[in-house]
C-alpha cells in the first residue's frame, strides 16, 4: 500500500494545469509514461493514479489537437486504406461505385466521387465523410454572398460565437 501512496507523488514538481508550452507538454508526457510503467498491475480508473493519468491524458490530447492537427486523408487514400484493412479488391467495390471500370477510374484519380458514392462508402465501409470530402474547409462564400447570408438574423444568431472561421 505504501507503494501506491508513493506513486501519487509527482516524480518532479509538476503542477497539473493547461499545457501552454512544448516543455509543459513534454513533462506531461514523461509523467504519463512514468505512471503507466510504475506498476505491473492494472491502474484502477478511480484511484489517485488513475485520476492523474486520465487528467494528464486529456491535457496532452488537447495540446496535440491545437498544436499538431491531423488533416483528413485524401479521399482516394482513405478508400485504399479501408480496402487494405478489409482485404478488399477493386471488384469488391464495384456494387458501391457503379462497376469495375468506374472503380478503376476513381482509384486512379480520373473520376471524382459523387455524393451517392460518398454516402455508400460511408454507410457500407465506414469511411468517415470527412475523409471522403476533399477540401471541404477551403470552400467559402464570396464576400457579397456571405454578407447576404448573415443579413438574416436567424443565421447570424446561429453562427455568432462559432469558432469556425466563416468570415475569412
Amino acid at each position: 500500500m505504501q507503494h501506491m501512496i508513493k506513486l501519487t507523488q509527482p516524480k518532479y514538481d509538476m503542477k497539473i494545469k493547461i499545457l501552454k508550452t512544448e516543455q509543459e507538454y513534454e513533462e506531461a508526457c514523461d509523467r504519463i509514461y512514468t505512471l503507466i510503467h510504475s506498476t505491473e498491475k492494472a491502474i484502477e480508473p478511480h484511484s489517485p493514479v488513475g485520476e492523474e493519468l486520465e487528467l494528464l491524458s486529456l491535457l496532452v490530447e488537447k495540446y496535440e489537437q491545437e498544436h499538431y492537427p491531423v488533416d483528413a486523408p485524401d479521399p482516394i487514400e482513405a478508400i485504399k486504406f479501408r480496402m487494405d484493412q478489409m482485404d478488399l479488391k477493386q471488384v469488391d467495390l464495384a456494387p458501391l461505385l457503379g462497376g469495375k471500370t468506374r472503380v478503376s477510374e476513381i482509384l486512379n484519380g480520373k473520376r471524382a466521387l459523387t455524393l451517392k458514392m460518398i454516402v455508400l462508402l460511408n454507410r457500407y465501409l465506414g469511411i468517415p465523410f470527412e475523409s471522403l470530402i476533399e477540401g471541404g474547409m477551403d470552400v467559402k462564400l464570396e464576400p457579397e454572398s456571405l454578407a447576404k447570408l448573415f443579413s438574416n438574423s436567424s443565421i447570424k444568431a446561429y453562427y455568432s460565437g462559432s469558432k469556425t472561421a466563416l468570415l475569412h
